[in-house]
């Protein structure tokens, strides 16, 4: 198996033989009181699978197919939020930015600054984010070949940041499609640094649902069971306890009843694939419990 540099983030650790991580949380905030219950779900349940946790929502969906939409609360309320959620739960954050004059804001508040797909390659947003010196999650264009996240990635190390992790969130296939190639998960981890497999937006269908972007859901099984197979460091999945309710992403999130059966599955292809097999559950150490 390719090795990579490990990312430790708020005493979770990405990279080489360490535990799948689950990167998860609704698409949007939608209130306080839902976003704080579904992260309390959510590290409930990757405790008791001993996974590794970072929550993640959004704050503003800036890119969202619709001006009709729901956005988010925007930037200083949804930081706001999550404050609360990290000071409660004690669990680490994962947020997008969108523009380079909030990475500084979202920086005091999580510990991840997300870069969005269709923004991997704008200089100033990654190098605001890379300034911070919290970790960069850099998204592959759904328009980019794998290696062509090495200039992303040297764009956010040659700002003097090496916490960056790099995820696969499917390819353009024609119209309203994306595929994922199973090969651009070793080739990003071949870059050097963890690998997140984004399930919940390679199963988009984007703008395919007449101003609203669609989706594959009942394909998240096997899509993320292939991705823990090719050996990613992290799953990020949007998860909702309605999805068809969800306020963004309603048609590929997860429903959260269905989490439980799906970690079970993830760690025991996640515990082949690096070497510990049955014995596994032995070896992994408890984060956000």
């Amino acid at each position: 198996m390719l090795r990579v540099k490990t990312v430790e983030i708020g005493g979770v650790r990405f990279g080489d033989a360490h535990p799948l991580v689950l990167i998860a949380g609704p698409c949007v905030i939608e209130s306080q009181r839902h976003a704080t219950d579904i992260a309390r779900a959510l590290r409930e349940l990757s405790a008791r699978h001993r996974v590794p946790f970072i929550f993640k929502a959004s704050y503003d969906k800036a890119n969202r197919t619709s001006i009709r939409s729901y956005r988010g609360p925007g930037l200083v309320e949804g930081l706001r939020i999550l404050a609360a959620i990290r000071a409660e739960l004690g669990v680490p954050i994962l947020t997008d930015v969108h523009e380079p004059s909030q990475a500084a804001a979202a920086a005091e508040v999580v510990d991840v600054l997300q870069i969005p797909a269709f923004l991997c390659r704008q200089t100033d947003l990654l190098v605001a984010a890379a300034r911070t010196g919290r970790a960069v999650n850099i998204k592959k264009g759904q328009f980019l070949a794998p290696h062509d996240m090495l200039h992303a990635i040297e764009k956010i190390t040659g700002s003097g940041n090496e916490r960056v992790l790099v995820t696969e969130r499917g390819t353009t296939f024609g119209y309203n499609n994306l595929v994922v190639d199973m090969r651009s998960l070793p080739m990003l981890r071949g870059l050097g640094h963890p690998v997140v497999f984004d399930v919940t937006h390679s199963l988009q269908l984007p703008g395919a649902g007449d101003g609203v972007t669609s989706g594959l859901a009942q394909y998240i099984e096997p899509l993320a069971s292939a991705g823990v197979a090719a050996g990613v460091d992290a799953i990020f999945l949007e998860v909702h306890e309605n999805p068809p309710q969800a306020r963004s992403d309603a048609a590929n999130a997860l429903r959260l009843e269905l989490l439980d059966g799906l970690l079970a599955r993830l760690t025991a292809i996640d515990a082949i694939v690096k070497g510990r097999g049955a014995a596994s559950d032995a070896g992994r150490v408890t984060s956000n419990a």
